[in-house]
């Protein structure tokens, strides 16, 4: 060997080679193995010929000259008796192309996960598994895994060059396997980190990524994805907010979660039978501490494990939209836990977030910002949004946190943020990255929609790039989520002083595209549940729940709630606990349950109360300054069907002969009364339906009288 050979061995059998096939492999007729505390090696020739190696280094390294350059394997042998017969990972090629590498770097690599982290294959005639990772702040990079005993010196990878990615192919590794990546650090520093871009991860408290088997799964869904998105926004939209692992559990064996296949047998049957649209999906991407609810993301392209593999997963969308209910996925670009096995400061370097925590901490949750500015880490997200979008026909992404990526100063204090460009404190870079990723999706996913949950004013979020908005669907109105449960939550007494919580949203309620959100975050972290925020006795809270539900169903705008309130849970949500199911023993907790199934029924019934939920045209006062009778009313109107009017009485005294505008006369069915007796109320109503005579009233042609049910609300429409 040369002077040089001898001096990249002694780099490799010190951990520090970049190109390992620069030594290893064949080599013209040279083959050299590196097998660390291997006795013995012998090249076996296609014809089965052995050739003895020489070892070169004691570390393990050994060379022999073979009569030609076709292919062979390896046999090893080691002191303690054991040998195994193994295909040189060195004689192979690179499995990331050129192509690859340069759509990576210009950041328009739409589809990454057919690239990078861990891909199995038949390469070069051999069957195995492709390894590549970006670290471009690396020495060297190793992989460590089930197959080399979690020794980091067998399978150092080779860097392909500016790129910053490396990459290994492994003859024999398949499915099921576990494996990390071994990072030595520009410092000296030797960090073991899982895959960034791994499609399974182990059950935690495991931190290690699985090589995935290949989507088997034969998806019965064509007609749903066809249908999908016609009817844009002029589409009934009821959501039902589930966290996966307390919807349901099992108590009787040890209170464990649901797998995807028994989610997949009760949970979509469920939300059928309930009448809901779509179900929203908290984070299922793995996560680390199951107290973060999924929104603390360290394997962003892997499905929890907690319930089983991706095919289990696919068979539960797959059930949902058999079933013809859409889903969508909470998705977290935000910002990404500090685990020190996970992404943060993943090759030594700040790679996906900022190197200065003015920019890359968040100093509410004690975690890091992705650097919206660095085109592989937008290359990063996007890819991974079309990747639920794509592998597992995800209808939807609600994006978490929205806010706190647009404004620098997001929770921070004077002198802990830096300004922009231009001295403002808007996140450029966070701007122009969610643009991207909704005229992306919008693109290549045509029907598929996103969510933002935006708490502030930012305008123009759900309108379109192209007019200078954010590109989004939908965004969650928190403003009329924060006004309305203050409201509610008001003793009756007081609320007369109160009545603008409830009108005021009217006055931008056509602004954006907006969903009312009830959500999970408004019944934990000690605010109790629905039921437990509303006033009075026993009866007052439940009739005061219906109302509020009514209310939010008629209401401009799109609908979630989170599972528990259909039950009316006295107690607050726990992650770690299954909803309180054996409530619908209980007439009252069946009656909560009626009323919101009723409400969806009626909801889908009646075109007016969503086809015009963002035009100002769909949408009448009757008269919203009744404050001293806590009433009010207003008219849904300008879809294909008749008007729905809306009477809400949040008094706990019934009202006789209260006289109501109506925009047409003749009979009016009272298609929903939440005092009803079935729902759990007093029965206190109009018989089915009111009269509205040629009297004017409100500023409308006709008027009925009609009993308003204490703390009730009334949905009216012209029968015929």
């Amino acid at each position: 060997m040369s002077r040089s050979t001898t001096a990249e061995i002694n780099k490799l059998v010190a951990g520090e080679h970049s190109d390992p096939h620069r030594v290893l492999g064949r080599h013209s007729l040279e083959v050299r193995a590196y097998r660390p505390d291997a006795s013995a090696m012998r090249v076996v020739t296609v014809e089965g010929k052995k050739i003895d190696m020489k070892m070169v280094n004691p570390a393990g390294v050994f060379l022999a000259t073979t009569p030609d350059e076709s292919a062979y394997t390896l046999e090893v042998d080691y002191p303690d008796g054991v040998g195994i017969t193994i295909e040189d990972p060195y004689r192979f090629w690179p499995t990331v192309g050129e192509l690859d590498l340069y759509l990576l770097g210009e950041g328009r690599h739409r589809r990454l996960w057919e690239t990078l982290g861990a891909r199995t294959m038949t390469h070069q005639g051999v069957w195995g598994t492709s390894l590549a990772v970006w670290a471009p702040g690396a020495r060297s990079v190793r992989v460590v895994g089930d197959f080399n005993l979690w020794d980091g010196r067998i399978h150092p990878m080779r860097s392909l060059g500016s790129s910053g990615i490396w990459e290994l192919f492994l003859p024999d590794v398949g499915p099921g396997c576990r494996y990390k990546f071994e990072i030595l650090t520009q410092s000296g520093e030797l960090r073991v980190k899982a895959d960034p871009f791994a499609q399974a991860a182990e059950l935690p408290p495991g931190t290690a990524s699985i090589v995935a088997a290949r989507d088997t799964h034969h998806w019965q869904d064509g007609a749903w994805m066809s249908a999908r998105g016609q009817g844009g926004y002029a589409t009934p939209m009821s959501v039902y907010e589930v966290h996966l692992g307390s919807w349901r559990r099992r108590p009787e064996e040890g209170n464990r979660v649901l797998s995807y296949d028994e989610l997949a047998q009760e949970l979509p049957d469920y939300v059928a039978d309930m009448g809901f649209t779509h179900v929203e999906l908290m984070p299922v991407a793995e996560h680390p501490f199951g107290g973060s609810w999924g929104y603390q993301v360290s394997s962003y392209f892997a499905p929890t494990a907690r319930h089983g593999g991706p095919d289990g997963f696919r068979r539960l969308v797959d059930a949902f939209h058999r079933k013809g209910i859409g889903v969508i996925v909470d998705w977290v670009p935000a910002h990404f836990p500090r685990d020190d096995w996970a992404l943060a400061r993943f090759d030594g370097t700040a790679l996906f977030e900022h190197e200065d925590p003015r920019q890359g901490a968040h100093p509410d949750w004690g975690t890091l910002v992705f650097n919206y500015g660095r085109n592989e880490v937008r290359n990063f997200l996007i890819s991974n949004a079309l990747f639920w979008l794509e592998s597992f026909h995800i209808d939807g992404l609600r994006v978490d946190a929205v806010a706190s990526m647009l404004y620098l100063d997001y929770s921070r204090k004077e002198g802990e943020w830096i300004p922009n460009q231009y001295g403002g404190r808007e996140n450029l870079d966070a701007i122009a990255f969610l643009r991207e990723l909704n005229d992306v999706v919008a693109a290549e996913h045509p029907g598929a929609i996103t969510l933002a949950e935006e708490s502030t004013a930012w305008p123009g979020v759900s309108q379109p790039t192209d007019d200078g908005g954010l590109g989004f669907t939908y965004k969650w109105n928190m403003g009329w989520m924060h006004d309305t449960l203050d409201y509610f939550e008001k003793d009756p007494i007081y609320r007369r002083f109160h009545h603008d919580r409830l009108t005021f949203g009217l006055l931008y309620a056509f602004s954006e595209h907006f969903v009312l959100p009830l959500s999970h975050d408004e019944v934990v972290h000690g605010k109790g549940s629905l039921l437990a925020k509303m006033p009075g006795d026993q009866w007052q809270r439940f009739a005061n729940l219906r109302s509020l539900l009514a209310w939010m169903w008629a209401h401009p705008g799109k609908n979630l709630i989170f599972m528990g309130a259909e039950l009316a849970q006295p107690s607050e949500w726990g992650h770690d606990r299954s909803l309180d199911w054996h409530l619908l023993e209980y007439p009252e907790h069946r009656g909560m349950s009626e009323l919101v199934r009723s409400l969806n029924r009626a909801y889908r019934a009646h075109p007016t109360l969503w086809e015009s939920d963002f035009s100002d045209a769909g949408f009448r006062w009757i008269d919203a300054s009744d404050s001293d009778s806590n009433v009010l009313s207003f008219l849904r109107t300008g879809g294909t069907a008749g008007p729905v009017a809306c009477i809400a009485n949040l008094s706990p005294v019934p009202r006789p002969g209260y006289r109501i505008g109506l925009s047409t006369g003749g009979s009016w069915a009272e298609i929903l009364n939440t005092d009803a007796l079935e729902l759990g109320g007093s029965g206190v109503g109009n018989a089915g339906r009111v009269w509205a005579a040629d009297r004017s009233w409100h500023g409308l042609p006709f008027s009925a009288e009609v009993t308003l049910p204490p703390l009730g609300v009334l949905w009216l429409s012209p029968e015929g």
